[in-house]
């Protein structure tokens, strides 16, 4: 699946809250991974903010192939060279106003901890359901386009420290 486009410019919304409404009486809390329900629960608590889709990112390799695997990645790469990354993001939509547009140009500050594997974009398949929606992704640059990749056992251990440090920084992000 392609994640990832261009960020969108906002445009008019007039049914925000009607939408938001709906979708938070949708969601499905026992869906949402367990290290970022908090951080979901809390973006959904903003006014001018709901989620639309998250995941927290799973590795699956050789005698691992629970596509919700929460394990970490096993020390060391016996035997392991390949790592099958399920990507981790979270996408949301925001109300075109001004506390909408400062928590997209929060979520932008974010993607500095590593531009070339974190993003913030807008993904077509989400915008053509919901206006004004982006996403938040780790995603190495050469794959930003999907939401799996192959990756060498080494790079999945960088990916994994620095998914720490993306939901880290956007739990603190929420706690201001």
């Amino acid at each position: 699946m392609q994640t990832f486009a261009p960020i969108r410019p906002f445009v008019s919304n007039p049914d925000f809250a009607a939408q938001r409404r709906a979708a938070l009486s949708g969601l499905a809390e026992a869906e949402i991974d367990a290290p970022i329900a908090g951080i979901i629960a809390a973006l959904n608590r903003l006014p001018h903010c709901f989620t639309l889709q998250c995941c927290y990112g799973h590795f699956l390799y050789p005698g691992q192939a629970d596509e919700h695997n929460l394990d970490p990645l096993p020390q060391g790469a016996e035997g392991i060279a390949q790592v099958k990354y399920r990507i981790a993001y979270v996408a949301l939509c925001l109300d075109q106003g001004p506390a909408g547009r400062g928590l997209l140009a929060d979520l932008g500050r974010i993607t500095q901890l590593d531009p070339g594997n974190i993003q913030l974009c807008s993904a077509d398949w989400f915008w053509q359901r919901q206006v004004n929606s982006f996403a938040l992704q780790l995603e190495p640059e050469r794959h930003k386009h999907r939401d799996t990749a192959m990756i060498p056992y080494s790079e999945a251990v960088y990916l994994e420290g620095l998914r720490k440090r993306l939901w880290a920084a956007l739990a603190a992000l929420l706690n201001r």
